[in-house]
C-alpha cells in the first residue's frame, strides 16, 4: 500500500509540474494542415506518448544569468509511432538550458494517426516542425533570442525529422495564410542524435520509413525522405552524437549524412562513442555521458 501511495505521488507530482509549463499550440483551431477533422485526445504511457492529440511544443526557459540568446526545438524520437517525449524531450530540455539555450519540446502529430489525411500524412511531423520554427522566430524578440541562432535537435527518427527540417526548408509545407508563414523555418544549426537518416539498404531504418511513408511508398519520396540525399551548401552546420553499437538505427546513417555534409562544405562534427546502444538519451553511466560539453562546446564554434 505504502509503495502504491509513493507511485501514485510520484505521478501526481510529474502531472504537476507539466500543467505548470508553458504549451503553445503550434495551429490555430480549424488551420491544422492535413488533419481530418477527427479530435484525438493525448495518451502518454510509461512516459511514451502513443497518441498525439494537439500539436504544439512545451517552453523551457533557462536561468537569465546564462541565457546565452540561442535556442533549440527538440525533436524525441519514437520511430514515428510514439514519442519518447520525456527522455527525448523534457529530460534533455533541462540540459540544454544549463548550456544557456532556450529549449523548446516539440509534441509532432504521428503520420499513421486516425486523425491525419492519408494522402498527405508523410508531410505531417515535418509541418509541425517547420511551423514550430517559424512561431520561435516570430517570438524571438519577445524571449530575447537571436533570430538567427534558432536551431533543431533530434533523437533517433526524430533525429530525422529534425534533419528533414535542416535539408528540406525549400520544400515549406507549414504555410497556412498567417503572419507566421512569412518567418523562415531553416534551422540555424542542428545536434542529432543517433538519428535515422538514409533509405539506403545498408543503413535504413525500416520501421521508421514505413511509418512515415508507408509500406509501399515510392522511390521519389524514399529519395526525398533520405536525409543524406538533400545535404546541399544550404544546410546548417551539425553536430551528429550516436554509439558504435548502436543495432537498431545502424552508425552508416549518420556517416553518410557526415560525409554529404563534408562533401558539401558544411561545418561538421561526428562522435561515435564505442558503447550506448540506441536511445542512450541522457546516460547514467558509460562515456557517453560526456555529450553534454561535447554539444556545449560545439556550440560555442559557431
Amino acid at each position: 500500500m505504502r509503495r502504491f501511495c509513493i507511485l501514485a505521488l510520484s505521478l501526481l507530482s510529474v502531472l504537476h509540474a507539466m500543467a505548470q509549463l508553458e504549451s503553445i499550440d503550434l495551429w490555430p483551431k480549424g488551420k491544422v494542415p492535413n488533419a481530418t477533422g477527427v479530435d484525438l485526445v493525448d495518451k502518454v504511457v510509461n512516459q511514451r506518448q502513443g497518441v498525439v492529440g494537439t500539436a504544439s511544443m512545451y517552453v523551457y526557459m533557462p536561468s537569465a544569468e546564462l541565457f546565452n540568446g540561442r535556442a533549440v526545438i527538440i525533436c524525441p524520437g519514437g520511430g514515428y509511432a510514439g514519442l519518447a517525449i520525456y527522455k527525448e524531450g523534457h529530460d534533455i530540455a533541462k540540459i540544454f538550458n544549463t548550456m544557456g539555450v532556450a529549449a523548446f519540446v516539440l509534441k509532432y502529430r504521428l503520420p499513421q494517426a486516425i486523425g491525419v489525411v492519408k494522402e498527405q500524412s508523410y508531410k505531417v511531423p515535418l509541418q509541425d516542425a517547420q511551423r514550430a520554427i517559424k512561431i520561435v522566430r516570430s517570438k524571438a524578440a519577445e524571449w530575447k533570442i537571436d533570430p538567427d541562432k534558432i536551431g533543431i535537435s533530434g533523437f533517433s527518427a526524430g533525429g530525422h525529422l529534425a534533419a528533414s527540417a535542416g535539408t528540406l526548408f525549400k520544400n515549406d509545407w507549414s504555410n497556412i495564410g498567417d503572419d507566421i508563414d512569412r518567418y523562415s523555418c531553416r534551422p540555424d544549426f542542428m545536434v542529432l542524435f543517433y538519428p535515422v537518416i538514409s533509405s539506403e539498404k545498408q543503413a535504413v531504418h525500416s520501421g521508421s520509413f514505413n511509418n512515415l511513408l508507408g509500406k509501399n511508398s515510392n522511390d521519389e519520396l524514399l529519395r526525398l525522405f533520405s536525409c543524406d540525399k538533400q545535404v546541399s551548401a544550404e544546410t546548417p552546420p551539425t553536430i551528429l552524437i550516436l554509439a558504435d553499437d548502436d543495432k537498431k538505427v545502424v552508425p552508416d546513417n549518420s556517416i553518410l549524412f557526415y560525409q554529404a555534409l563534408n562533401k558539401n562544405n558544411v561545418p561538421a562534427a561526428l562522435h561515435i562513442f564505442s558503447k550506448g546502444g540506441h536511445g542512450f538519451g541522457l546516460p547514467q553511466k558509460g562515456e557517453a555521458t560526456i555529450w553534454p560539453q561535447l554539444v556545449k562546446d560545439w556550440l560555442q564554434t559557431l
